[in-house]
Formats: structure tokens, sequence, C-alpha cells
């Protein structure tokens, strides 16, 4: 099954997760990792990442896209959000990432973080038809969304991260009164006028995710039970609760605030503007509670990555074997006639299997001769004339992941010789092989060419082959009508086959009532 590394640069923290995607569509987490690098200290007043922060984050990232790797992670999809996005030297920082570690970071807009972040939730919470709002508050923008479990009515990226209102607002701990009353008024205009444009009355709930809001449920149920949060998703936290958390933030001082039971360390400074916001969207759309959700952005990306993915996970599930798949898609691709392909790969097949004693060939080389055969008409794509020479192309510059260089090689060698020419010393690209590339060519193209003349009309007339080896090498072709027009393809192909084992072929026909006889 795919596996999928998920990597999030926020301003706030850095986020990775592991994630396995099962044959029904849903997925495993298998890890997670987490470092609050504060990417965006300082970047809302500076507009630029800061030296050390372009340091602390790339130490992270590094690590991190090296971890999921050395665990076989080979899809990693990175994402980057408001710091990166506005500070004027974010592009600088990711061309340093993809120096540094070969991974291209997409920056999402605030829309596309609002999509993601539904996603994430949808597809975890019960949401009923109704209108439920879903607020993440981030480090630097705060992402208000309004959906149902059907669909996103509306979404809106306002800049109220915690970080960026700590930055713009609050310059000392505590804060003054007047400080407070600045940073108010600013939250409140803000999500005025983004919920000025939904229609509220009919929002039935209100949804927090993000790191913020777990940290913020976990201070209030501590407070309120004296025992750890035993679940954070679908925690439930009043409106009276988040005012008298941000109170006592308001008031203490940095050694008080750290030693409130629950608060992470690393929040001190910005746990106080989150849960400023949080409290006065409780106030303007009149809702005394928050349900929390421990799921976002990453588990979007997650489920995104699946619907885009659709069609190679159910790949997957239905052929486990990575190389084969990769031969199949490949064929996909190129249009070619699966009913064809797959049939002139099973008589191959056969032909191979019951001339054992002539080639002593095994299962490495009965794969490569199928992997051809299946192939060997995708040079239609490009020119009908030529296909032969066209499928040697294809296949040596696709990117059949599970091969290596010297099996690709010879499987679009195999391929090349199904028609025309038989190998010979003039072509280079046959030449440079090792003798026993070289062999294994010849014999492979002799099957092949006989199968593809055996299904020459493209009806499967020719359904199966019974070989007798001799002197002379009999094939009887089981047939279901006429079969003349495959007989005389077939033997005008034997010429290889007849080269490279030294005897000459001889067809016949039977159908199936010869057979019931």
């Amino acid at each position: 099954m795919p596996k999928l590394a998920v990597l999030d640069i926020g301003t706030n923290s850095i986020h990775m997760v592991l994630a396995e995607v099962q044959p029904d569509y849903s997925y495993k987490i298998l890890d997670r990792f987490k470092d609050m690098t504060r990417l965006g200290d300082g970047v809302f007043t500076s507009r630029r990442l800061s030296d050390q922060a372009m340091m602390r984050g790339l130490e992270v990232i590094r690590t991190l896209v090296n971890l999921a790797r050395n665990k076989g992670y080979e899809q990693i999809e990175g994402v980057a959000t408001s710091a990166v996005r506005e500070a004027k030297n974010g592009g600088e920082f990711l061309d340093h990432v993809m120096q540094q570690t070969g991974l291209t970071v997409r920056v999402i807009t605030g829309a596309e973080e609002a999509r993601l972040i539904f996603l994430g939730v949808q597809n975890s919470v019960a949401l009923p038809e109704s209108p439920t709002l879903v607020i993440d508050i981030g480090g630097g923008s705060v992402e208000v969304i309004v959906g149902n479990r059907e669909a996103i009515f509306q979404a809106r990226s306002l800049k109220l991260g915690a970080i960026r209102l700590k930055d713009l607002y609050l310059s000392k701990t505590p804060p003054s009164k007047s400080m407070l009353r600045e940073l108010e008024a600013a939250v409140t205009v803000q999500l005025k006028n983004a919920l000025g444009s939904y229609k509220t009355k009919r929002v039935e709930q209100i949804i927090a995710t993000s790191g913020m809001a777990g940290n913020l449920a976990e201070v209030i149920h501590l407070q309120r039970t004296g025992r750890p949060l035993p679940q954070l998703n679908l925690a439930r936290v009043s409106a009276k609760e988040i005012a008298a958390v941000e109170k006592r933030l308001a008031e203490a001082s940095l050694k008080t605030r750290l030693a409130m039971p629950g608060l992470d360390p690393k929040r001190v400074d910005t746990l106080l503007p989150a849960a400023m916001v949080f409290r006065i969207l409780l106030e303007l759309l009149q809702k005394t509670e928050l349900t929390i959700c421990d799921k976002a952005i990453r588990e979007g990306i997650i489920y995104d990555f699946i619907q885009r993915h659709h069609e190679r996970i159910q790949a997957e599930r239905d052929i486990p074997d990575v190389r084969k798949r990769n031969i199949l898609a490949l064929a996909h691709r190129c249009h070619v006639s699966e009913t064809h392909a797959l049939h002139v790969a099973g008589l191959a097949l056969r032909l191979f299997d019951q001339t054992k004693e002539l080639h002593g060939f095994g299962p490495r080389e009965r794969e490569w001769l199928e992997c051809a055969a299946i192939l060997h008409d995708i040079g239609y794509m490009i020119n009908s004339r030529q296909h032969h020479k066209h499928a040697y192309y294809l296949i040596k510059n696709s990117d059949l992941s599970g091969f290596t260089a010297e099996e690709i090689d010879l499987i679009a060698n195999v391929a090349r010789y199904h028609r025309r020419s038989v190998p010979t010393r003039k072509h280079d690209e046959f030449t440079v092989l090792p003798a026993g590339s070289q062999r294994a060519i010849n014999v492979l193209s002799a099957l092949l060419r006989i199968a593809d003349g055996l299904d020459r009309s493209q009806f499967s007339v020719v359904q199966n082959v019974e070989v007798r080896v001799g002197k002379t090498v009999v094939i009887t072709a089981q047939v279901s009508g006429d079969a003349e027009l495959e007989i005389w393809a077939a033997r005008g192909r034997s010429d290889l086959f007849e080269k490279v084992f030294k005897r000459p072929v001889q067809f016949i026909t039977t159908t199936r009532d010869d057979d019931a006889g």
C-alpha cells in the first residue's frame, strides 16, 4: 500500500506524519514528529525569516526528511504556510530546503490551507447536514471555514495567527491594558468582517483544530478536574472557561504562566492571543462552547492525496506486485490494447514454460518476457510504422520503479525485436550489452515474435498452445475459428526461434471439437 510522509512547515511548528494508505482508502498513522521551531518569530514585523529561525528550520526539516527516507518513504508531500508565504526571503529559504534535502515544498495559499484543514475535519468528525464553523489558529494565520458533511460553503484566511498577534500587539509580559484593548479591537474587527459574509445564525457548532486549541483544552481540563485530558478529539470547553484562562494569562508574569498546569512552555507567549480569538469568536456567534478536533491540515493533505491518487491506490490493491503494476500502468498510459497485450503475454509464457528444456531459463527471465509482451505495442502511440523501435525508446525512458537499469534495457530490447529485423551486431543498443543479456534477448524475442504472430488479428482466435520439442519443434494451436492469418504470421516470425535453437518449427491447429474428440 502507498506510504506517504506529510511535512507541514508552519509558522509555529514543523510537523511530520508518516502514513500508510489502506486498501479501503482509509489511512493509518505510523508515526508523528513535531518540533516547535518558531520559524515565524519576528517575521510579521520584519517581513523576513531571521537567520536563526531559518537555521533551526533547515536543521529540523533535514532531520525529518532523512528520517522519512530511511524508513522507506519515497513520497513526501511538503507544504509551507503563512510565515514562508509572507516573508520576503521565503523563496530563499525553500531553495535551501531543496538544495539540502532534494524536497520541493509547496507554498499553499490561505484558501488552500482552509480547504485542507476542513478536509481533515470532514473526514474525522461526524458533521451534521447543517453548517459547522471550523477555526484553526496557527502561528501566522487563522482559517475560518463554514461547511457541512458534504461541502465547504465559505472559507477565509485571516491574519490573526498567535505569533503574529504576539509580535504586533504584546511587546511585554504581562501586557498593559492598552495593549490588550488594542489587540481585542483588532481581532474583533477582522472576525466581524469575516463573519459578516457568513450566515452565522445557521451555524450549529464551532470546531477548533490545531495545537493552540489542543493546549487550551488541556489547561482547562486540568483546572476543571485536576487530571490530564484523556482524549483530545471531541473534547469540549466552554466560553466561560476560555475567558477565565485568557484572564489568568493576561495578568500573569512569565514565571507564573510557566507554572500553570498543562501549559506548553513553548506556547507561554502565544496562548493568550489564541484564547482571545476563540473567546471573541464565540461571543460574536453567541455560542457557549467549543469542540476540539485533533485532525487538521496534515490529515487533510493525506485525504487530498488519496483523492488524487485513487486509481493508483486501487491498482496497488488489485496488483500488489510493484513491478507488474508499473508495467501495466505504462501500457495504460500509452493506450495499448489491453486484451491483445495480455493475450500475447499469456501465449508467450506458455511457449516459455514448454520450451524450458531448450533455453534453461527460470522465473527472472519469465518475468522479463511477460513485461516485454505487455509493452510490445506501446510504440503505436508515436507511430505505427516503426512502433517496435518507438517501444524500445519509450521503455528505456520511462520511470519503471522496481526494475534495475539493466532489466529495463533488456525488456526494451525484447520489445524492440518482436517484429521486423532480428538482433544483429549492426545494432549498437544490442551489441553493447553483456553476452548473457544478449542471449536472453535472443531467446525471449524469439518466443514473443511467435506469440504476437499467433494473435495477428487481435481477436484471440488462438486460445492456447501446446509445444512438443524434438528435432522439429511442433506448436499446436488450439483455435476457436479460422486461424489461417495467425498461423501465417507466426510461421513468418519463427525465423529467430529457428536460428536460436537450431531446429525447424511446425505449426498445427486444433479446434475445441478436435480436443473433445
